[in-house]
């Protein structure tokens, strides 16, 4: 269990509900079950290999906040050498794996996203700029890139746009979080908008940052030809996703802040079943 928790399970089960409905959309339908099992399993390696990468970089300030005090490499659940060569492990096999039984593009993406996530966020931006999320969160948006590749094996607009929807939704998503977590980031001196800025101006960057999210979710209606099912679905969740963030903006605390994190993670996943279900309504699944 300790080597599970080094991947960050809840973040690859969030990446994953990206990954399935772009591989249905691409397809206009639902792909081969082998398909979708082989893209997500590989999708999942990548993602804990990295993940678990990560946990590696952050030991020493995850020993410094509350919220991550207790992980494996902290406690000693797991030694130093045994989480470098478990992740290094799952991210190699992660690209033999797409190789072998999905492609070399969704590989490269998939891979390129692991080494972004590590060596530009983790190792780079996460203690040098109040900009770490906003970067370092297109690693996050690679699993739509993935998932449209493993059916067509090139990539579109349609799933640009998919990538973009999720590196907007990226900042507002963390930073309510860290707004929860504002001492932590403190303690651990690494430079979160909240810990550095203050909730003011990052109340008023998470407002934005989810307008622009609501503008792309609705960008994808022509270019993708989404029908009425998803964008009745896109006007509402983004509705209820622009009411929070206006509400944590008139009053930025913890409470709301935290209101807003979890309207945020089940907002892509509304979404992004919405993408699946109008394009499975409109095809006669």
């Amino acid at each position: 269990m300790a080597f599970v928790a080094l991947t960050k399970p809840r973040i690859v089960e969030l990446l994953l509900v990206t990954t399935v409905p772009s591989m249905i959309l691409a397809e206009g339908g639902l792909p081969s079950v082998w398909l979708i099992a082989a893209t997500l399993v590989g999708g999942a390696m990548s993602a804990g290999g990295a993940n678990a990468l990560n946990m590696y970089v952050d030991r020493d300030i995850d020993r410094l906040m509350h919220r991550t005090r207790n992980r494996p490499l902290v406690t000693g659940a797991v030694r130093d050498t045994e989480a470098i060569v478990f992740a290094t492990t799952l991210t190699a096999g992660s690209f033999v794996w797409l190789w072998a039984f999905v492609n070399l593009l969704s590989a490269a993406l998939a891979t390129a996203a692991a080494a972004f996530y590590v060596f530009v966020y983790s190792l780079w931006l996460k203690r040098t700029s109040i900009r770490n999320i906003v970067i370092g969160g297109a690693a996050g948006a690679v699993p739509t890139l993935v998932g449209w590749t493993a059916v067509t094996g090139s990539l579109d607009w349609p799933p640009v746009v998919l990538f973009a929807v999720i590196f907007y939704w990226t900042p507002p998503h963390f930073w309510a979080l860290a707004i929860r977590y504002r001492s932590d980031y403190q303690a651990a001196d690494v430079p979160m908008l909240p810990a550095v800025s203050g909730l003011r101006p990052t109340a008023r960057r998470i407002f934005a940052y989810t307008v622009v999210l609501v503008a792309f979710t609705f960008l994808l209606v022509p270019v993708a030809a989404m029908g009425a099912f998803y964008l009745v679905a896109a006007a509402v969740s983004g509705a209820g996703f622009v009411g929070l963030a206006l509400d944590v903006l008139r009053r930025p605390d913890a409470t709301r802040a935290m209101r807003l994190f979890g309207w945020s993670n089940a907002y892509v996943t509304l979404l992004f079943g919405a993408v699946a279900a109008d394009v499975l309504l409109r095809n006669g699944f």
